[in-house]
């Protein structure tokens, strides 16, 4: 997720109310939803940056911009919130093959550029016992900004996650995307959870990075409303307040882009390996496909009375949560939710070419296995934090280390 925009008010002036009304009159007007090839991909990664010594973070964010910048690479790479972090993204993909042709070459040259300056790059949604307090905000106006309004918050936002942008044919397809989409935030949170360590400690979470989220204003679910017309409205009333001034203000777990004519997904830990990075792309994109060609089900505003619970069950217990169903109120273990949502979607996952990747995720959910797992299972022989960090860095250079 890009700090550009931290969740919440528009910009740093906390004075009373003419400011709140300057800042509504400087309101961007709600973009145009642009048109785009339904179901095409871009995924963003933000990574970790750490040192060979102990493995903690090390502020090299500006040193490996300098040299990525010397190698040809497709998306882009671009400093985040503090400076031990640095987010990486495709151009447009059409398959979770794709994906990985584009992340490998990126992957490879942050690799190569990390050992030049004798430090590692590696996924996972928390660093494992970094300390906030010790974190640098990047030399960016608007970080700075952010970190004037937002205090040690700021700091404690150096977590890591993946983004999933999913292309749609229209703006009301768009909404209705998202909102049939929401009910799906428990099986993308269990799949992609990495970040069972916080400060040290084992959180008992699988994901407690998104226990960060949760303290800035404008998180959460976005509002329901299944017309592009009724969204403008609800945009018109927000931007009248002074809260926010356009889309970036707002940090939702899915939200609609209508720069790039696609929603973003943006409740993924980053994984441990871009293979897997892309197969959760995969899964976002056979449920895109399901959505639009078979229509299985109409969102209603019911779905978000379990949302909330549903999304703490899958950040605190992973694929053992427990899962109710919207539609019917049925509770059932959320693995085998995702189980059934696969078989569901393997026609469209064939069609895609992404049977491989979600035969992948498949074969983790029936062993109740995911990164956060892995993570615990090394520090349960290492005993050791450090060297877990070590060795998820191996493992996010791939096959060649």
């Amino acid at each position: 997720m890009s700090k550009d925009s931290l969740p919440g008010f528009a910009d740093t002036d906390r004075s009373p109310s003419g400011r709140a009304r300057a800042r509504a009159a400087r309101a961007v007007p709600l973009e145009p939803f642009q048109k785009s090839e339904p179901l095409t991909l871009g995924v963003e990664l933000e990574l970790q940056l750490v040192n060979t010594h102990n493995f903690d973070l090390a502020p090299y964010a500006e040193d490996m911009l300098r040299l990525m910048a010397q190698t040809e690479l497709p998306g882009s790479v671009v400093p985040e919130m503090t400076s031990s972090m640095i987010e990486i993204s495709t151009d447009i993909c059409h398959s979770a093959e794709d994906v990985v042709a584009q992340l490998t070459p990126i992957r490879d040259a942050l690799v190569k550029s990390a050992d030049k300056l004798n430090i590692a790059v590696l996924g996972g949604g928390t660093h494992a016992f970094q300390q906030w307090h010790e974190q640098r905000i990047y030399d960016k106006p608007r970080f700075r900004e952010l970190s004037e309004l937002y205090g040690y918050l700021s700091k404690q936002f150096t977590i890591f996650g993946q983004h999933v942008h999913v292309g749609c044919p229209s703006a009301d397809a768009a909404l209705l995307m998202l909102h049939r989409m929401s009910r799906y935030i428990p099986h993308f949170i269990a799949l992609s959870a990495s970040s069972p360590y916080v400060q040290g400690q084992d959180t008992q979470f699988d994901s407690a990075r998104l226990n960060s989220v949760f303290a800035f204003p404008l998180s959460g679910r976005a509002p329901f409303a299944l017309t592009w017309s009724e969204f403008e409205a609800y945009f018109e009333r927000m931007t009248r307040t002074g809260v926010v001034r356009s889309m970036k203000d707002f940090y939702w777990d899915i939200r609609p882009k209508p720069e790039f004519g696609t929603i973003e997904i943006r409740v993924f830990d980053t994984p441990l390996t871009i293979e897997r990075a892309a197969a959760l792309a995969g899964f976002v994109q056979s449920l895109a496909a399901w959505f639009l060609k078979e229509e299985p089900f109409v969102p209603t505003e019911d779905d978000y009375l379990v949302y909330t619970y549903n999304r703490f069950q899958a950040c605190r217990f992973g694929l053992d949560a427990v899962y109710v169903d919207p539609a019917t109120g049925d509770h059932m273990p959320l693995r085998e939710h995702i189980l059934m949502t696969l078989t569901q979607l393997e026609w469209h996952s064939e069609a895609l070419h992404a049977g491989h990747a979600l035969a992948g995720l498949r074969a983790g959910v029936e062993v109740g296995h995911n990164d956060a797992r892995w993570l615990r299972e090394r520090q349960a022989k290492e005993r050791l934090l450090p060297e877990v960090i070590r060795q998820a860095a191996l493992r996010f250079r791939g096959a060649k280390a």
